[in-house]
């Protein structure tokens, strides 16, 4: 009997049918049995969970006083509580052109009825920031997924060996560190801070932190020229966890400087993307079009790929959102994100925001 040809199933041993159930079952699951076992032998690589919401937009406010940062309030539509989150998380913002982009939730996370994010104008962007400013108006509603947390804050005593806090902000850096700097001062801990800027007028929530009092420490470019590391840092005592989010020159020169401080952390957030180290000179190739586009020792995979591609997806620029992955098909790749699995990197996938060549050209499906 082959498998498969059910004319070929014995009939019913008492002739009540033409053939006999039981046999039949057996021919479908011999059928079955080989897609089952190649099933099972290959990488199952599940569809990522979408985790989407849709809110409304209940408020819109100016909170600089060169009003290019907006700050966003967002509630559920049926006015229930939102997923809680915690200091230095973000949420992902599904903007009504298709772009994703990540902001810090700057509110406060005991109150679940809302969430609350700030947006700096960026004209020399991709583009998301001009859409929020530009289109997003109180009542409209859009989708959302998380929150997820890439910064999360360790408390001392609760998690974190460090006895103080020091928080070091730089213009729309402000916002992951507000909500830490509210739950250091709400839980009495010994924390101290500086923020920093172009001018006053830039920095968003500039009132809201002065009345820390000397706590808080405003320098600003215009009135005392750009800070040393030094300078944002203060005197470091040990067991000082140093929470730090603002440009990458800010950041390098902390994590310079700290590089050879005892028993103290540093934790930070960049809202751009990483230099690339120890890279090297490659080509990528387009499979669908066979376009071949170069990617210098210096830049990121997708920062050659917008050059030719503009519209091409991408969010966070630091390997922990996803929204840059494409498909390898020839070449091998040096991973650099956090975000893939074993089995997503053999099945050849790439995030192109901080992954490159380990030593051949790439071929990619987009």
């Amino acid at each position: 009997m082959e498998v498969g040809d059910l004319e070929q199933t014995p009939a019913h041993l008492y002739g009540r049918y033409r053939h006999d159930p039981a046999m039949k079952a057996v021919e479908i699951l011999s059928r079955a049995y080989p897609f089952f076992v190649r099933f099972m032998r290959e990488p199952h690589i599940p569809p990522p969970d979408a985790g989407i919401t849709t809110v409304r937009i209940t408020e819109r406010t100016v909170v600089a006083e060169d009003e290019n940062v907006v700050s966003l309030r967002f509630e559920s539509l049926d006015g229930g509580e939102l997923t809680p989150w915690y200091p230095g998380a973000h949420l992902d913002l599904l903007l009504p052109s298709g772009r994703m982009r990540e902001y810090s939730l700057c509110g406060d996370p005991t109150d679940r009825t809302h969430y609350r994010i700030a947006v700096r104008r960026i004209p020399t962007g991709g583009g998301g920031s001009i859409e929020v400013h530009d289109t997003l108006r109180v009542g409209d509603t859009l989708e959302i997924k998380g929150p997820r947390n890439a910064f999360p804050l360790a408390l001392p005593g609760r998690g974190s060996p460090a006895q103080r806090l020091r928080f070091i902000a730089g213009g729309i850096g402000i916002t992951p560190i507000l909500p830490m700097v509210a739950a250091a001062d709400r839980l009495d801990l010994d924390w101290s801070m500086i923020y920093t800027g172009r001018s006053a007028d830039s920095l968003p929530f500039i009132e809201a932190l002065r009345s820390h009092g000397d706590r808080v420490t405003i320098r600003t470019d215009d009135d005392g020229g750009i800070p040393t590391a030094d300078a944002l840092l203060g005197p470091i005592a040990p067991k000082t966890a140093v929470y730090c989010c603002g440009p990458v020159p800010m950041l390098e020169a902390i994590r310079t400087a700290m590089r050879d401080l005892d028993d103290t952390e540093l934790h930070f957030e960049r809202f751009s993307p990483p230099p690339v180290l120890d890279g090297h000179a490659f080509e990528v190739t387009l499979a669908s079009t066979g376009e071949r586009v170069p990617v210098s020792a210096t830049e990121s995979t997708l920062a050659a790929l917008r050059r030719t591609r503009p519209a091409v997806p991408y969010s966070c620029q630091q390997g922990f959102c996803g929204t840059c992955r494409v498909r390898v098909t020839e070449g091998v790749v040096d991973h650099r994100d956090t975000l893939l699995t074993e089995p997503e990197r053999a099945a050849g996938w790439m995030l192109s925001c901080v992954s490159r060549s380990d030593g051949t050209d790439l071929t990619l499906e987009m």
